[in-house]
């Protein structure tokens, strides 16, 4: 065997050091996440979503565009056995209510309309408590979030996200406007809980219509039934459902 040739540098053992990746706490709770038993879903059972919404002032025109729309989230989920929703919303002064559950588009349009738009702080912390409370309650498919701010200390409400994504409910996002702060903070909570974040044109109803539809779809029929739903839609809702864990 001819021997080695000594002119050319023998690699040196690596370092422990070296060897050793440097810990990233957040990669490392996204894996226990995925690995964190869920809930499981009985087969024919009705999905239940909580549907979110920033009722502060700046959000009027949107909140009467959602009233509008929120049809479709039933519609689409009829065939997967249908849809529970819980209305869930913050405005004024300290002000947070989240209704009962309802199973049809009509009562839930009644609730909307009677809620009017008032100037205050975000509540988004109370929006994730909520959303705890209920998933220890009964398995809850997913929660929306309708807003534009976020006036909140993030490492607060990231810990509230990865509380909720133990708990298996996936967070979807969707910002308007472009509040740059704001679409980070959204991004960071939807990550923590395996979920998604979108921005929406508060101009283009049906943009908001899919996407509102695709989470109710994921609610009701789980990842396959979302990803089916992604594929016939394309667009916005293929590009969110790439986002879920």
């Amino acid at each position: 065997m001819a021997d080695r040739d000594k002119s050319k540098p023998v690699p040196a053992e690596r370092s422990s050091v070296e060897k050793r990746a440097p810990a990233n706490p957040v990669d490392d709770f996204l894996r226990e996440l995925a690995t964190a038993p869920k809930p499981a879903r009985t087969p024919g059972a009705r999905g239940r979503l909580i549907f979110a919404m920033d009722a502060t002032a700046s959000r009027e025109p949107s909140w009467d565009t959602a009233i509008g729309i929120q049809s479709e989230m039933f519609r689409e989920t009829e065939a997967l056995g249908g849809l529970d929703v819980q209305l869930a919303w913050y405005r004024g002064f300290g002000e947070f209510r989240a209704s009962e559950w309802v199973s049809d588009s009509k009562a839930l349009v009644a609730r909307m309309t009677s809620v009017r738009c008032l100037a205050g702080k975000t509540q988004i912390a109370r929006v994730l408590k909520n959303a705890i409370v209920e998933a220890n309650r009964g398995r809850v498919g997913a929660l929306v979030f309708v807003g534009d701010a976020m006036e909140e200390n993030l490492d607060a409400l990231g810990d509230l996200a990865g509380r909720l994504g133990l708990l298996g409910v996936k967070c979807f996002i969707f910002h308007e406007g472009r509040d740059a702060a704001a679409g980070r903070a959204f991004q960071h909570i939807a990550r923590l809980t395996g979920g998604a974040c979108c921005a929406f044109d508060a101009s283009s109803a049906k943009q908001l219509r899919d996407l509102l539809a695709a989470v109710a779809v994921y609610a009701a029929g789980g990842r396959a039934a979302l990803e089916d739903y992604g594929k016939k839609k394309g667009g916005e809702v293929l590009r969110l459902t790439h986002q879920v864990r």
